[in-house]
């Protein structure tokens, strides 16, 4: 007799929808390279957390390390760039010890192999803008090789359905406000570039060149410490992220 298929299984629908859901990021006005990279994702965690967030980090990191760093000190958007490679650490670092611990309970309950899905993976070519981009992708490959370890742990029965849940929702969460915090930070770069701008407007142009060469008045400078100091202000807000 011949094998029946008494299932069916996606063809591709799934992340049709998935990717018919979500808004297009505009990326008209951005003309720096890329590096073509593949991408797969396979859970659907992994599969939405890649299309909603991906293009906002990209878009924020771009706008942080390229654009605000032509108008605003360079020494203020070292320090913005150092709290975002901060924080990817400590997700990297979360969602390392989450694979790993999971590996150690396979190993401990003879479990061969993780649970793996029936729909099709998410295939797609992406244009890697920076560094960040880059540390966010993996970030994002991270949580989709975890999450079905997660699931395989719950349907042996070695952790409780409650403590899975928990531990997903928190490492979406920590993964999620990456790119959360990136959108927040970039925010705040460009208040302190609309800052400049307006203050700069205020003092006017610099004054005529003299015989001792071309200096602005010292109104026009003190001024200009006033922008500078405002736009530090802007930056130095509260805390990004989780």
């Amino acid at each position: 007799m011949a094998d029946a298929e008494i299932v069916r299984h996606d063809q591709g629908g799934v992340n049709a929808r998935i990717l018919a859901k979500e808004n297009k990021a505009d990326f008209r006005r951005i003309e720096a390279a890329s590096v073509k990279m593949k991408a797969s994702f396979r859970s659907a965690e992994g599969k939405r957390m890649f299309v909603r967030y991906f293009n906002t980090l990209q878009l924020s990191a771009h706008f942080i390390s390229v654009i605000a760093r032509t108008r605003v000190d360079r020494a203020d958007v070292a320090k913005v760039e150092a709290v975002m490679q901060e924080q990817m650490d400590k997700v990297a670092a979360a969602l390392d010890k989450t694979i790993d611990g999971a590996e150690a309970l396979f190993t401990a309950h003879g479990i061969a192999a993780p649970a793996t899905y029936d729909t099709l993976p998410l295939e797609v070519e992406v244009g890697v803008l920076s560094s960040f981009g880059l540390r966010y992708l993996e970030l994002l490959g991270k949580l989709d090789q975890a999450m079905p370890l997660l699931q395989t742990l719950e349907i042996f029965r070695v952790v409780t359905t409650q403590d899975v849940d928990i531990e997903r929702a928190g490492l979406k969460r920590k993964v999620r406000d990456v790119a959360n915090g990136a959108r927040s930070l970039a925010t705040r770069m460009r208040r302190a570039m609309n800052a400049l701008e307006a203050q700069r407007a205020i003092a006017g142009p610099a004054t005529p060149p003299t015989c001792g060469g071309s200096r602005r008045s010292a109104g026009s400078r003190e001024v200009q410490h006033r922008s500078t100091r405002r736009a530090s202000r802007v930056l130095g807000g509260g805390p990004v992220g989780a």
